[in-house]
């Protein structure tokens, strides 16, 4: 499954608009919003309702078998979009005080958030259908066996001259298989792989070269499935640490969240 960054950039863009409404009250009171007010009590209380949808919908229809309606992306989309979008207006609901309870649910929200993210690029990582469910090893090198077998047709059927360049670009080294390869060390071997595919379409005329294009495309398929099998175990164990860690730290941040919001309400309407 392809992944896009869409909910990066609307989660953004909501952040910036109400980055602009919040300087706007700022201007109009001449001072922070106290939380205690009705423009800090309704950040804080639509930036919980958010995080709550964040904790609840996406685990929701990710383990309810009766739903079908949504596909599984378009709701980690909104997962991610939520839980980002949530936490910036509580931090902004805070007024930038960070003393007793409220200062440890803000922390807890920074470090929710912060491990969201990274759980979001150890998630997308693991290749997926269309419906978020994970592909399996054995399929990844089923297509891997396709992609080959196409090759080697090319390869038969065609002229020498594309034959010698399928047997120089099957030679180039391919780190997929070292998964404990630096990212770095990943990099370069890419940059090498696409300077050889630019220099060996430099010496051929236009036909040829829109044949080395067609060409490259299998190749590239290649590599990318290659990768994929090579970090699909390492990713599930990542993924599964990830899980053991977010999870109590958002438990934590909603029980600390829910005394936070009692303790407000008691003394904020109760007491008076």
């Amino acid at each position: 499954m392809q992944r896009s960054n869409r909910e990066l950039w609307y989660a953004f863009f909501a952040m910036v608009g109400i980055t602009a409404l919040y300087l706007f009250v700022v201007i109009r009171l001449n001072r922070i919003p106290p939380a205690s007010e009705f423009f800090g009590h309704s950040l804080g209380i639509l930036g919980f309702i958010l995080m709550l949808m964040t904790e609840t919908l996406y685990s929701w229809r990710k383990r309810s078998r009766s739903a079908r309606w949504g596909r599984m992306a378009a709701w980690l989309r909104f997962h991610i979009f939520t839980g980002l979008v949530g936490p910036y207006m509580v931090l902004l609901h805070s007024s930038w005080k960070f003393n007793g309870l409220a200062g440890i649910v803000t922390l807890l929200t920074i470090i929710i958030v912060v491990s969201g993210i990274i759980g979001r690029y150890i998630y997308t990582a693991i290749p997926r259908t269309p419906e978020g469910a994970e592909i399996e090893a054995y399929e990844l090198e089923q297509q891997i066996r396709m992609v080959e077998e196409r090759l080697q047709q090319w390869a038969s059927s065609s002229d020498q001259t594309t034959q010698q360049l399928v047997r120089r670009m099957s030679n180039l080294p391919d780190p997929a298989g070292t998964p404990i390869l630096g990212v770095l060390a990943r990099r370069l071997y890419e940059w090498d792989y696409r300077f050889q595919w630019w220099r060996e379409k430099r010496r051929l005329n236009a036909a040829a070269r829109a044949q080395a294009n067609q060409l490259q495309k299998l190749f590239d398929r290649q590599r990318a499935l290659r990768r994929q099998v090579a970090s699909i175990a390492v990713m599930r164990r990542l993924l599964s640490l990830w899980h053991t860690v977010h999870i109590p730290i958002g438990m934590a941040l909603f029980v600390s969240a829910f005394i936070h919001i009692g303790a407000a309400i008691y003394y904020a309407t109760l007491l008076r």
